[in-house]
């Protein structure tokens, strides 16, 4: 069963066909980082217009590295939340009328659901697992019974931890994205040299976690203790001990779930998956099977929605052409929150 998957949540454009859920045959995708670095930050109408743009050229490039034919597929498949709302609107929009102008079946599918899926596409994952899905928009401590019985356990309660990456980023003036600016400069930081806040959490509330303090201690603190700016202190230091106050509590509240649950199997996903020290931490863990995606299915991409729409095809779920776009994890399709 050929799918062309479609992704446009966030700020990066692509299309992908993958065959049977696993084999990919095309996957292309396009970045917005350029247009969106000089404000330091995502620009949600930047990034619908961008979409606009450059969806249908990737489309087109996709099928063609696939060499294969719109009316030759079995599936479309489409990010359809959480997201950008005009973003996800460009997404789903296209593929309704391409899934409308060749008679095709269509599959709206799950973002984070489909992030999880991503390890499949470069490990044979063993279920069940605990899985972190980890993003410049979400934080998330999950349970996976399969492909698309998918629990949550734990969440962010304010910001996400890519989130802190990149305004810490922007306050020491690292560029846009934040995160693999800090990675590389923690390699050469000592992560001891600033005793940043590490959360914590008890009780009910154990498996949440927080940002927001540790984003505000970053900055105060370091300006309490001393002058970065000035040159007083390593901004090579400030980020590993920024990153180790970051990653930290991500390591050991998987850790925590995995003992509690009793499954031996940990896996990574989301656009911080692709950081150093976090695939390092779990990678030294003995007594469980770590597994994380290649770093290309990180960040957002349309191989994962594709994949994972193959398994939604199997089961039945469907879309219509009424489907529409939400900004929120919603209840239904592959994740739920509830």
């Amino acid at each position: 069963m050929n799918i062309l998957g479609i992704e446009t949540s966030c700020d990066d454009t692509s299309a992908s066909i993958v065959a049977n859920g696993k084999q990919i045959l095309s996957n292309v995708a396009i970045s917005q980082d350029e247009f969106h670095r000089q404000y330091k930050g995502i620009v949600p109408e930047v990034a619908s217009r961008k979409h606009l743009e450059t969806l249908l050229p990737v489309i087109d490039e996709a099928l063609r590295l696939a060499n294969l034919k719109l009316k030759e597929l079995d599936a479309i498949a489409v990010t359809t939340h959480p997201g950008l709302m005009g973003a996800l609107l460009v997404g789903v929009n296209t593929a309704k009328g391409l899934a409308y102008s060749q008679g095709l079946p269509l599959i709206g599918v799950n973002h984070l659901s489909a992030h999880l899926y991503a390890l499949s596409l470069s490990n044979e994952v063993n279920y069940p697992l605990i899985g972190l899905i980890v993003s410049g928009g979400h934080t998330l401590l999950v349970k996976a019974s399969d492909p698309l019985t998918i629990d949550i356990i734990g969440t962010t309660i304010d910001d996400a931890c890519g989130e802190c990456f990149d305004k810490v980023a922007k306050y020491f003036e690292l560029g846009y994205p934040g995160g693999p600016a800090i990675d590389k400069l923690s390699q050469n930081g000592d992560e001891h040299a600033i005793p940043y806040p590490i959360f914590k959490s008890k009780g009910d509330n154990k498996y949440n976690f927080s940002y927001s303090g540790l984003k505000t201690a970053v900055i105060y603190q370091t300006e309490k203790i001393c002058s970065p700016k000035k040159g007083s202190v390593k901004i090579e230091d400030i980020s590993a001990s920024f990153q180790k106050a970051a990653i930290t509590p991500l390591v050991k509240k998987a850790l925590l779930a995995s003992e509690e649950f009793n499954i031996k199997t940990i896996g990574i996903c989301g656009g911080v998956s692709a950081n150093s020290y976090l695939r390092k931490l779990l990678a030294e863990v003995k007594g469980i099977e770590f597994i994380a995606p290649e770093l290309k299915y990180c960040p957002d991409n349309a191989a994962m929605v594709a994949g994972i729409a193959y398994h939604q095809a199997l089961k039945g779920d469907w879309s219509n052409l009424s489907l529409t776009p939400s900004s929120r994890p919603i209840r239904g399709g592959a994740l739920s929150l509830d």
